[in-house]
């Protein structure tokens, strides 16, 4: 595993798919490639786009790209897809519309399935982030499902989030409500070739002068079409701003360990999870105790603090 952890380092690409793969399956062997990972990592600029179903994420993804390939700066791409709740399999359409880049050797691109999991995002997808980072990109961009209002699970994930709205799709009135409105650091009406795109921002506009200020922030709103190529330029820009501003503010080193702790807590809690789980279906008083709660003779509440106690101890 160290002989992998290595090769990353050096810049095998290979090697990164191959680790990839065990995190997505969560292989006992990533613990030991993450750790020696680890000290190399947190120097890539995360960016996370969101929005609803429809809204053009990939093929904006697609277009900021290249525009941050002109830099010759190095892209890692994590293209999230929903998982089959049948077969658990996922169409990962993401690497037919980025089929352009996937001969650049300056782009890395994974698609990942949900595997079920909430949020948006998949279950590995920090450390996939971390991965990539360790073995070089110096701009990683998660693409989330088709999320509504309470899948905001890349707030967690990225330094720079990206709220996608289109034109004629309500996506305005969903920006009032509480959560979508609170996580964008910058705003994207894309599509805007289609009528209808002005009148959003200036909605979006009016919503976010009765808003306070993030740490000082005010979202932009940025419009932009991946059919005639508009706006990605002024995206990129926005981006970078941001950045930039973060990382003077006062309050970086303060979300910076914000995040570390929600992720300490996230893999206790995995981990705590599993080890309940083993434990009932491996404990021979749990049966019983199963048995007790469907002929009602035992309530649930009473049974999990017996099985509760039993695994403490």
């Amino acid at each position: 595993m160290q002989q992998l952890a290595a090769k990353v380092l050096q810049g095998d690409r290979r090697s990164v798919a191959r680790v990839i793969t065990l995190v997505e399956n969560e292989d006992p062997g990533r613990q030991e490639i993450l750790r020696d990972l680890y000290p190399h990592t947190g120097r890539a600029f995360v960016i996370g786009i969101t929005g609803s179903p429809g809204a053009g994420k990939s093929s904006l993804v697609d277009e900021l790209t290249r525009e941050i390939r002109r830099e010759s700066l190095t892209v890692g791409i994590i293209a999230v897809d929903p998982s089959s709740p049948f077969s658990g399999g996922a169409l990962l359409g993401d690497r037919i519309r980025m089929q352009e880049h996937a001969l650049d050797r300056g782009v890395f691109i994974r698609s990942m399935g949900t595997r079920g999991n909430l949020g948006g995002l998949a279950r590995a997808t920090k450390d996939v982030v971390k991965v990539l980072d360790a073995y070089g990109c110096q701009v990683i961009i998660i693409e989330t499902v088709g999320v509504g209002q309470s899948e905001l699970d890349i707030m967690n994930y990225a330094d720079s989030t990206v709220v996608v709205l289109t034109p004629g799709a309500g996506d305005h009135i969903q920006t009032i409500k509480a959560g979508i409105m609170e996580i964008a650091d910058i705003f994207v009406i894309n599509k805007c070739d289609l009528g209808g795109a002005e009148k959003i921002k200036v909605d979006i506009e009016g919503m976010l002068d009765l808003s306070p200020l993030l740490n000082g922030w005010r979202p932009p709103v940025v419009l932009t079409s991946t059919l005639q190529g508009t706006g990605i330029a002024e995206l990129w820009q926005e981006l970078q701003r941001h950045q930039r501003e973060s990382m003077l503010s006062d309050k970086w080193r303060e979300k910076q360990r914000q995040r570390l702790q929600q992720e300490l807590v996230d893999i206790v809690h995995q981990s705590l999870r599993q080890r309940i789980v083993d434990t009932v279906q491996g404990d021979s008083q749990a049966a019983p105790l199963l048995e007790q709660v469907y002929s009602r003779q035992l309530d649930p509440y009473t049974a999990a603090g017996i099985l509760l106690r039993n695994i403490l101890h």
